[in-house]
């Protein structure tokens, strides 16, 4: 079998050509694999191959699927449209709350409307159509409307699109958990509070990718049997409420027993000895090779 490895050249950093390479090295152990850019002759080039792992990022995520769906080439992570809802953090939340599933209050502010007030304090403003923690940055948690709307028009300015107001859930913690196929796989706790004293404790875009080896990972999160069945019911449920399929990850917090799913990240990064599903996989026994194998065979099986 022939897999083209899609991948966005025009979005590669060091760390995204690391997972590229890493996927293919993992892949070519047992099939023909290959990377493959996402440029103008994809169409064309993508046809002499039997399956794609997909790696593309950002809106080109979605792009990929929706070019395979009608060429018919199977292919790893969700379907188009399942990506383009993910990508939208107010559209998610808007079917998460729907379906039951908690979430903390939050509105949007679409371009030239008057910001309006809130009951919610404190609150983390962000962009409603970005990824990796873009645009979240450590002043993005306000306190009241004065600095509800500088951040929100700072939104507005820099990306030119709707901000979404989302009640901040306060703590030095946050989760996450994956899922792949119909399993989830171990909760991973994330802990700021060995981060450097004045640094905000989320992940901001400079947390994520500054302070990544001061923050602390732990998995399995350290929880109570209740709150990690009530947090894997949950991660299930959004997956299929989401329209997902064969993997994902999503992201919580949770503060007073009360859990707060934040987002869905229909794409994960598959990054070795760094991004977070690989963590959790790695606490589920599996060694990267075997995790990138089981991925792509459970995506040829849908």
């Amino acid at each position: 079998m022939k897999i083209a490895i899609a991948y966005d050249k025009s979005n590669l950093d060091n760390e995204r050509w690391k997972m590229v390479q890493s996927v293919s090295e993992a892949l070519s152990k047992k099939y023909d694999a290959e990377p493959v850019a996402f440029e103008d002759n994809f169409c064309e080039k993508v046809k002499k191959y039997d399956a794609v792992f997909n790696l593309s990022t950002a809106y080109k995520q979605m792009h990929v699927p929706a070019i395979l769906e009608v060429l018919k080439i199977p292919f790893t992570g969700s379907s188009a449209a399942a990506h383009a809802l993910c990508i939208d953090k107010l559209k998610t939340k808007i079917i998460l709350k729907h379906f039951g599933i908690p979430t903390p209050d939050f509105i949007s502010v679409d371009l030239d409307e008057e910001v309006p007030e809130i009951d919610f304090y404190p609150a983390i403003v962000k962009p409603v159509k970005e990824g990796s923690a873009k645009g979240i940055y450590a002043d993005s948690v306000v306190h009241n409307h004065e600095e509800l709307k500088e951040k929100v028009l700072r939104v507005h300015k820099e990306f030119e699109q709707p901000a979404l107001v989302e009640q901040f859930i306060e703590g030095d913690r946050e989760y996450s958990i994956g899922i792949v196929g119909s399993k989830v796989l171990p909760i991973l706790e994330i802990d700021f509070s060995s981060l450097p004293e004045g640094l905000e404790r989320f992940y901001s875009h400079r947390v994520k990718h500054e302070y990544g080896e001061q923050t602390t990972y732990i998995c399995p999160a350290q929880l109570t049997e209740e709150l990690k069945a009530q947090i894997e019911h949950y991660a299930l449920k959004s997956f299929k409420v989401l329209g997902l399929r064969n993997y994902a990850r999503m992201d919580l917090r949770v503060k007073d027993g009360k859990i707060y799913f934040l987002e869905a990240n229909s794409l994960p990064m598959l990054t070795p000895n760094y991004s977070d599903i690989i963590k959790m996989a790695q606490a589920a026994g599996y060694t990267y090779d075997e995790f990138i194998l089981t991925i792509f065979e459970d995506a040829l099986r849908k």
